[in-house]
């Protein structure tokens, strides 16, 4: 029903509309990393670490009566999430 409107609307043939799906992609190989984006990663990862040591000090200093895995670990977890998301994609 769409079809026949765009065809109407733009006066094109019907044949034209056809052709503008894409009907299949095959990928070869694998696209290479990008240095720069591993770049972003590894300081991301360095970020993070100097967190963690920030949050383990101040929590001492401070006498937080939370302990700090629950700052620490989601932060960790979600940059081994993007990390692995990165590293294993096809």
């Amino acid at each position: 029903m769409f079809s026949e409107l765009v065809r109407l609307v733009s006066r094109r043939p019907a044949g034209d509309y056809e052709r503008g799906f894409v009907r299949s992609l095959f990928v070869r190989q694998k696209s290479p990393r990008n240095p720069r984006v591993e770049r972003v990663i590894k300081a991301g990862w360095a970020v993070i670490l100097v967190k963690s040591a920030a949050v383990v000090w101040l929590f001492d200093r401070y006498h937080v009566p939370v302990n700090p895995v629950w700052v620490i670990a989601p932060t960790v977890a979600f940059a081994a999430l993007c990390t692995m998301v990165y590293l294993l994609r096809d």
